[in-house]
């Protein structure tokens, strides 16, 4: 592809006077389209070699406008494909007749049908493959077939094998192309095609995970883990800073939505609720009532079901201060209850939460009402922890609501993940949280505590001295 160097000549003129003439024997079908294509490919040359920019552009435009008007797109087709690989052809004349054609394709397909459509379609992509300079108009142009193959596995009567294909070639058609690196692209279409990408990946995902034996799970041969992965990282790809923008907030729904789909997958409620505080603090959802409070229930359930650590307890403490969060009075006391340092009694929190809970859509599904009683049960086990030195293995069964084998399972597990210290002496029956200390430890603490006792009474001491002097001075 030829660089714009110095024109050489100006063939305006005899480009007016082609033009003119050659459109109006066509119209008049005085000449065939060969021999007007011929004549204007002809002068092409010239101007081409002359590098004669401006007249080389019209006279491209023209043979395809021809060729469009007299509605064979045969000869469309195979003209876009022989000026593009003209020797010395200008990059912007191969733009200019890119774009011409790309505009045409919504007609093409209204008027002509699909196959007419795919096959300009699939010129469009060839002609721009592996050009920087084209690499926007390529990834429009196969959004477009994107699209057409996701409309394929839409069908009614699409088998399933069918759907699986037609929506898997959707998917690799858009992942092929890495938007993130387009610079003539702007940012706004840019993050609409990672999107798109990320959509149609989880899209591929939802069916290979349905086809895969239920037993394996993620671990099955041929599961939707490998799409989940790609569309993870296609999250990474987008700018949540410029998401934040007023002009962006349907950008933004759209990306908190797929990623918040993604973390569901992976069961990273933490992740889910942070998503949905992103959602939450978006102006439009906060000026509808209805989707605000929606959303603020789902930062709810998300929290209380997240495993706990630190990042989950700062932001279950920050919930709970959320002026917003008391006009919803069920979930405040939810989150009171796991804010409090008090037992919480699974008898109890079913029959009080489980009538409201398991109507809505997160605890409607039997796995995460489980993982539900599972964070009952471990803050159970902390609040335990935290005012029992030891405890026996029965009471704590009891007051867990759990069998000794849960009882055991459960304390292994938090012991593992390092929430508390625990060792269980199964002989005795004894639950010990509290880490056997050395002797020097207890002199450390004990040496520690005499200094703030000494201190305490080296205050008193200058209190009780300055005290006398002021009654001293008043006698006097």
């Amino acid at each position: 592809m030829a660089e714009v160097r110095k024109q050489e000549k100006d063939f305006t003129k005899e480009v007016d006077e082609l033009l003119q003439d050659t459109s109006a024997l066509v119209k008049s079908e005085s000449v065939q389209l060969s021999d007007a294509l011929e004549r204007l490919l002809a002068l092409e040359k010239q101007t081409r070699n002359a590098n004669d920019l401006p007249s080389t552009t019209r006279l491209a435009k023209a043979a395809l406008e021809l060729c469009y008007e007299s509605r064979d797109y045969t000869q469309l087709n195979s003209t876009i494909s022989l000026l593009s690989k003209k020797h010395g052809q200008l990059k912007v004349v191969v733009q200019a007749i890119v774009e011409q054609a790309i505009s045409w394709l919504p007609g093409i397909r209204q008027e002509q049908g699909v196959e007419k459509w795919l096959e300009l379609v699939e010129t469009l992509r060839s002609v721009t493959e592996g050009k920087i300079f084209l690499e926007t108009p390529r990834a429009r142009v196969t959004l477009a077939l994107s699209h057409y193959h996701e409309t394929l596995s839409k069908a009614p009567n699409a088998l399933a094998a069918t759907i699986k294909e037609t929506l898997q070639t959707a998917s690799d058609l858009l992942s092929d192309l890495q938007v993130e690196t387009y610079s003539s692209m702007e940012r706004r279409e840019k993050t609409e095609f990672i999107l798109e990408q990320m959509r149609l990946l989880i899209a591929v995902a939802r069916l290979k995970d349905a086809e895969a034996p239920a037993k394996q799970g993620k671990n099955a041969l041929g599961s939707g883990e490998p799409e989940w992965v790609k569309a993870k990282v296609g999250g990474r790809k987008v700018n949540e800073s410029f998401l934040k923008e007023k002009a962006n907030e349907d950008l933004k729904l759209k990306y908190y939505d797929l990623m918040i789909q993604q973390a569901l997958h992976q069961s990273a409620y933490l992740e889910v609720a942070k998503h949905y505080e992103k959602v939450w603090d978006t102006p439009s959802i906060k000026e509808d009532e209805s989707k605000s409070r929606a959303a603020l229930e789902h930062i709810v359930y998300y929290v209380v079901l997240a495993p706990h650590d630190n990042e989950q307890s700062d932001m279950l403490h920050h919930l709970f201060a959320n002026p917003a969060l008391e006009k919803l009075e069920l979930h405040y006391n939810l989150v009171k209850s796991f804010v409090t340092r008090e037992l919480m009694r699974w008898p109890g929190i079913e029959s009080l939460y489980g009538p409201f809970l398991r109507t809505t859509p997160v605890f409607s599904v039997s796995k995460q009402w489980e993982d539900l009683h599972t964070r009952v049960v471990e803050h159970n086990v902390r609040v335990v922890a935290q005012y029992y030195t030891r405890i026996t293995l029965s009471r704590l069964t009891v007051l867990l609501d759990l069998t000794p084998q849960q009882t055991e399972e459960t304390l292994a597990r938090l012991v593992v993940s390092h929430t508390i210290w625990a060792r269980v002496d199964r002989p005795a029956g004894i639950v010990n949280f509290r880490n056997k200390r050395s002797a020097e430890d207890v002199m450390n603490d004990w040496s520690s505590d005499m200094q703030k006792l000494l201190g305490l009474v080296e205050k008193t001491w200058i209190g009780m001295n300055a005290a006398q002097a002021a009654q001293s001075r008043i006698k006097a």
